[in-house]
């Protein structure tokens, strides 16, 4: 039998893992719209009505709940905000161009770069076992991009790669910066400093969206907030290793839109890597799962 705290501790999970799930099926659905966007218009415009959209929602919030704008970081938000900014662009263009399940199986590389991150930043072990997650991982991601096949390596595949460590480090800075501000602060101030940082370089790419443009933003922008929030309460409640399986549920979500709205059907190369980087991070995960309940067996033995 397991201690009280250690099953709240795991019903906790399974709600943060409910959370993330959610949230895998709104980015599915957000790589979907930035297709029908694709060569419509910039990734740097998308990137400014994403976050004016998503500031949209959360404005009855704030003006409510105003107290919610205090926060016990300044410059951290800023950073945060540019990192995610960074990262969003970096995902727009690689659904624009790649295909869809492709740069979605890439972005699975996030939990990957958050191990290695929190190794060099927050000083956690680096196990064994994240050693061959990492490796594995990245093996995957080879099968995916398959650098050195018929063809030169698509650029869009790279800028997913590079999307996935830009959010592992905006995963970073949520686990630390939760310790002092709750889901709704950092989910406000983010949207807010995006904005005027968003608008910098869409002013350089700039053309009026039409209507039809106009309602996929704001569709975007709404799912874009409502996804970060799971996202930000999900970190907030579980270790990043413990709830990341889940978000791997965004690779089907996303092949069947993909197939039904673009014919686009997954190759096999595609859920191979997918499949091996889903199971060096599944391997982490469920390595913690047994730590933490051999560690509550050995506390109530003693």
């Amino acid at each position: 039998m397991v201690t009280a705290d250690v099953q709240r501790n795991d019903r906790t999970i399974m709600v943060a893992s409910c959370y993330v799930a959610l949230a895998a099926a709104l980015a599915a659905a957000d790589a979907a719209v930035i297709r029908l966007l694709a060569g419509e218009v910039h990734p740097f415009v998308i990137g400014f009505f994403r976050s004016v959209f998503g500031l949209a929602v959360i404005l009855p919030l704030i003006a409510t709940r105003p107290h919610i704008l205090k926060s016990g970081y300044r410059f951290q938000h800023v950073s945060r905000a540019a990192l995610k900014l960074a990262a969003l662009v970096c995902y727009f263009v690689a659904f624009a161009a790649a295909p869809l399940a492709d740069a979605m199986a890439i972005m699975f590389m996030t939990p990957i770069f958050l191990m290695i991150g929190a190794w060099l930043w927050l000083g956690e072990a680096f196990t064994l076992t994240k050693l061959f997650a990492v490796v594995t991982g990245f093996l995957g991601a080879l099968v995916i991009i398959q650098p050195g096949a018929a063809g030169a390596v698509a650029p869009a595949l790279l800028f997913a790669l590079g999307g996935s460590a830009l959010q592992a480090l905006v995963q970073l800075m949520l686990k630390r910066m939760s310790d002092k501000d709750n889901t709704e602060t950092l989910v406000a101030w983010n949207l807010i400093v995006t904005v005027p940082l968003a608008a910098i370089p869409a002013l350089f790419f700039w053309a009026t969206p039409d209507l039809r443009q106009f309602l996929l933003l704001a569709l975007q922008g709404v799912m874009g907030a409502i996804n970060m929030t799971l996202m930000t309460k999900a970190f907030s409640m579980a270790e990043a290793s413990h709830i990341a399986p889940m978000d791997f549920l965004r690779l089907p979500f996303v092949a069947v839109m993909a197939w039904v709205l673009f014919g686009e059907v997954a190759g096999f190369s595609t859920w191979i890597g997918a499949g091996v980087i889903f199971l060096s991070t599944l391997a982490v995960a469920g390595g913690g799962r047994l730590k933490r309940r051999a560690q509550a067996a050995a506390e109530r033995d003693i």
